[in-house]
């Protein structure tokens, strides 16, 4: 499997592609290609030509939540099937993974509109959907994991605006990950850690049955942690020791430094490639 980061928060030190806060990786695995997420504004496709990378046979199509800085550059995505069809070249319409909340309109009052600007009804009309809060298989050894259960005391304590219709503020129960089932252990594949990073490891290794996590890459929202948060989340990595923690997106300089001291920490941005067996 190998996994390329389209978008990021950085790029990596002198390679010129596009940055912004947002998130999307290029997974390709065997026979299956997937994009996961589309980070905020469509500069994945910048960045993915730049790279040589072909997004026109993608069999999957996987959304970690709702949320602008993952979602809003789905429209781009469209535009570009669009102009391909308009221009009578091949290509193929992957099959869109999510949570079925993650195209639920999400309304903040810093923010405004929050959430996904496409809703489930009009994907419906461009994509096959497979929503499903049940983890599902997307190749021998990669997994979509669903809905996350939220376990421990110290995580997922943060709302985000309130969803379309709700009474309550929304704690962004649509927000997953991927797992690939590496020969080195688990390799998890997060988008924000909305639900928690350690919650999602935990859940991980029970679907999996593999209690061994090799690597940890995407983002773990921690920005500006509470005290209670980021002391569990230490204490979970140093007991856990993954040989690779890849943190990106939205975990602020604190949050790295503090997890540098309990764990291997490397470098990410846009322009990254990692590889598993």
């Amino acid at each position: 499997m190998k996994l390329t980061v389209l978008v990021d928060n950085n790029t990596i030190i002198d390679r010129y592609f596009l940055a912004e806060p947002g998130l999307s990786f290029l997974i390709e695995d065997d026979e299956t290609a997937l994009l996961f997420d589309t980070g905020y504004s469509g500069i994945f496709l910048d960045n993915a030509q730049k790279m040589g990378l072909d997004l026109r046979n993608l069999d999957y199509l996987a959304f970690s939540h709702g949320h602008l800085d993952h979602t809003w550059g789905l429209d781009r995505l469209l535009k570009y099937y669009i102009e391909l069809k308009i221009e009578k070249l091949p290509f193929k319409k992957p099959t869109l993974i999510a949570h079925p909340e993650t195209f639920t309109s999400v309304i903040s009052e810093d923010f405004d509109e929050f959430g996904s600007l496409l809703s489930k009804r009009k994907l419906e009309k461009h994509f096959k959907m497979q929503l499903s809060k049940e983890p599902q298989k997307l190749s021998k050894k990669l997994t979509f994991l669903g809905e996350i259960p939220r376990k421990n005391s110290f995580e997922s304590i943060a709302t985000y605006g309130r969803k379309e219709g709700a009474k309550e503020d929304d704690y962004v129960v649509e927000d997953s990950a991927l797992v690939y089932n590496s020969s080195e252990g688990l390799v998890i594949i997060t988008g924000c850690s909305h639900a928690g990073i350690c919650n999602i490891i935990e859940y991980a290794k029970e679907v999996c049955e593999n209690d061994k996590v090799a690597d940890i890459i995407g983002g773990l929202h921690l920005q500006n942690p509470p005290e209670k948060q980021i002391e569990g989340t230490l204490d979970y990595m140093k007991a856990l020791q993954p040989k690779t923690l890849w943190a990106c997106h939205c975990t602020d300089l604190n949050s790295k430094i503090a997890l540098s001291t309990v764990a291997n920490l490397e470098e990410v941005g846009v322009g990254l490639s990692v590889v598993y067996d």
